[in-house]
């Protein structure tokens, strides 16, 4: 079993230098969508507050933008099917 602190610093790296999602990220480490987030949104901060800052600001970039990818998922879906 991978160390929980090992692991959480592993997820934010790959967020901050991949400016990934957490969806991509969980996909990447085949893992839920929720052990990321848990890890890189609490567990991280606990012993890498700075680590966990630069995660966060990348996410919140992440959500703010999330209206848009959907929008653009949905235009291109119905663009296949016309």
């Amino acid at each position: 079993m991978v160390d929980i602190e090992n692991r959480a610093k592993l997820f934010a790296l790959y967020i901050i230098e991949n400016k990934a999602t957490v969806r991509a990220t969980a996909k990447k480490f085949c893992t839920s969508k929720s052990t990321v987030h848990k890890d890189v949104a609490e567990r991280l901060e606990k012993f890498n507050p700075s680590l966990a800052e630069e995660a966060k600001k990348v996410l919140q970039i992440n959500k703010s933008e999330r209206h848009l990818r959907g929008g653009m998922a949905t235009k291109l879906k119905y663009s296949k099917i016309s």
